[in-house]
């Protein structure tokens, strides 16, 4: 998620990107720097940990002089945290300079690229090739140069980019990722988000994918990745300096929520190449997958609920026997690990202390570990054997959304490797899940762009004192995270149960008036499901179901439907637990209660 902040006029600069940078903190990052043109030459200080030490280390900008200069905190995602993988990033004459956010997704082609023309890398990251592709193509045009890095890269970028032999200029430019320019008396800014130019001038023009900037001192032109010149009309932010920080949304949960499908496109894409999937992180020939005869899943929390999902699909697509475990329980119960077994753990901090534990007796018993983390550098990035990054940016609410979405692709993409690394899936159906998997951020959005009709549904139960969720298979696991999502937040009392298992006692706490959430989104159980609402209604429960659009039949037994769009059985997750996020929060927002920072709950368990 990083924080992009850059400016150029007749102020110095430092301070003025500094104090910006510091309206981006609520963003989450782990290092930070700057690079001024002092009037000979570009310097660069740059260092690991809060703002405030780059504050403290240029005496709060006073150090770096010059009026033209760009600055960033990085949220670490390719490398782990350290002086030298901060940004900017320089070329090797230290006369072009870079900030980035976002993933360079053939940034191991081009560094491969680059290394056979002589360019060396001093840094594990992929922005370092942009500083070496723009030197690469600078013969002199600066606007050129990035324009040809552009139709070179693949992947998001927001970038801030300096010459030294142009200092009367900064150049920007998007593609997915977030950038906002604007100007007032003394200067031209670029940001990657509004409140870190809000203090200095309240219009504001939103860069478009694939759109670079030219900005100088008093003025800014436009230009389409092709250099053709274009016209924008600037945005009056009307905003206060707090909802700024929340995009104008109230909640940072809202916030991420609707954050997910860039959460989903970033996991996925980097990882799907043409008609393959390519996961280097596992580090596994197809020969060492197809030994695998057990895998263990081993979390916490929403992970855990994600890992119960996982379950499902890897039995499904690959036929690998699957446990899955809270990672407090199995650190305790002396699991049975065979030979030819393997663990992955999940955590959206890398830090959560009982899934650690798990990971380390793990690895003490002679198991190599998988982790699915969303932290680079996060204590079970640094010790589990091989690592799959989320790349969800950080979450500042403490009820994961955009995390949790994005473990369960994760999931997804393990399952289709292993299944067409064990034989177990044609071409044909490959070729139908990937489909189906390009599909989920566009139908996420569609999802998160109906939330006045749950909001509306909402209202009707904040008084709720019980609510049950019910579904079964894949259905149950997205019952489990909806039944948290509200209880965590909203504080009323909240179960999952598999819908067979109603019979078995949990039947006798419906009564008039009672909650039930069905989950129906898998064709085969859809008659089952059915039956089991029939049977909580006849008791008095109002009855809200979460289907498939096909499921018709559905509205004989609900009072209440919720459709989702068309995919394949085994990913519905995705798509089901969104109305189910938006219901959840509705009805915490209705009764007043802190959404952000639920009581007695914290974003990251790192004690047992």
């Amino acid at each position: 998620m990083c924080g992009i902040v850059g400016y150029i006029g007749t102020k110095q600069a430092a301070p003025i990107i500094l104090d910006g940078l510091s309206k981006l903190e609520y963003r989450g990052y782990d290092s930070a720097g700057m690079a001024i043109y002092d009037g000979g030459k570009i310097n660069i200080t740059k260092s690991v940990g809060r703002l405030k030490v780059l504050e403290n280390l240029t005496h709060g900008g006073e150090t770096m002089p010059g009026i033209c200069g760009i600055g960033h905190t990085r949220w670490a995602t390719h490398g782990v945290p350290s002086d030298t993988n901060a940004h900017p990033h320089f070329n090797a004459d230290e006369t072009i300079t870079v900030v980035h956010n976002g993933i360079i997704e053939n940034y191991l082609h081009l560094r491969q690229m680059l290394s056979d023309k002589g360019y060396k890398f001093v840094s594990e990251t992929d922005t370092e090739v942009l500083a070496h592709l723009l030197d690469y193509y600078y013969k002199g045009n600066p606007m050129e140069a990035v324009t040809k890095v552009l139709h070179r890269v693949e992947g998001s970028y927001a970038l801030g980019i300096l010459f030294a032999d142009c200092p009367d200029q900064i150049f920007a430019a998007r593609k997915d990722s977030p950038l906002v320019v604007g100007q007032n008396g003394d200067g031209c800014f670029i940001a990657s988000d509004v409140p870190a130019i809000l203090k200095y001038t309240r219009k504001v023009y939103y860069v478009d994918n694939q759109e670079v900037v030219r900005l100088r001192a008093d003025h800014m032109h436009f230009y389409s990745v092709d250099e053709e010149e274009m016209t924008k009309e600037p945005v009056t932010i009307e905003w206060d300096a707090n909802a700024a920080e929340k995009a104008g949304y109230e909640h940072f949960m809202l916030k991420e929520m609707y954050e997910q499908p860039k959460t989903v496109t970033d996991t996925l894409l980097p990882r799907i190449k043409g008609r393959d999937i390519v996961i280097e992180e596992l580090n596994m020939s197809d020969e060492e997958l197809n030994a695998i005869n057990k895998i263990h899943i081993v979390a916490c929390g929403s992970a855990y609920h994600a890992g119960v999902t996982g379950k499902y699909v890897i039995e499904g697509l690959a036929r690998i026997p699957v446990e899955v475990d809270l990672a407090s329980e199995f650190r305790y119960r002396n699991p049975i690990l065979e030979e030819g077994a393997m663990v992955i753990v999940i955590s959206q901090s890398g830090e959560t202390a009982d899934t650690l534990a798990a990971l380390r007796e793990s690895k003490a018993r002679g198991f190599k570990v998988l982790g699915i983390v969303n932290v680079v550098g996060s204590s079970i990035a640094r010790e589990a054997d091989n690592v799959m990054y989320t790349w969800a940016g950080p979450e500042i609410a403490v009820a994961t959304t955009k995390a949790y979405s994005a473990q369960l692709v994760a999931l997804y993409l393990l399952a289709m490797k292993f299944g067409r690394a064990r034989g177990k899936i044609d071409d044909k159906t490959f070729a139908s899940l990937l489909g189906d998997l390009k599909r989920l951020p566009n139908q996420i959005e569609m999802l998160l762009n109906n939330k006045l009709k749950i909001q509306k549904f909402a209202n009707r139960y904040i008084g709720a004192k019980d609510v049950f969720f019910i579904g079964r298979g894949i259905d149950y696991a997205i019952s489990l995270e909806g039944s948290l999502k509200l209880k965590e937040i909203s504080y009323i009392h909240s179960e999952a149960y598999a819908a067979g298992e109603l019979k078995h006692g949990t039947i006798s706490l419906i009564e008039e008036g009672t909650l039930v959430a069905a989950v129906s989104t898998q064709p085969d159980l859809y008659a089952k499901t059915i039956s089991n609402m029939v049977e909580v209604k006849a008791r008095g429960a109002f009855v809200l179901a979460v289907t498939c659009e096909e499921n018709k039949e559905i509205e004989k037994a609900a009072d209440y439907v919720i459709y989702i769009p068309e995919t394949n059985p085994y990913f519905t997750n995705s798509l089901a637990i969104i109305p189910l996020q938006l219901f959840g929060y509705y009805v915490a927002v209705g009764k007043g209660c802190d959404v952000d920072k639920p009581r007695n709950l914290a974003k990251s368990v790192t004690v047992e």
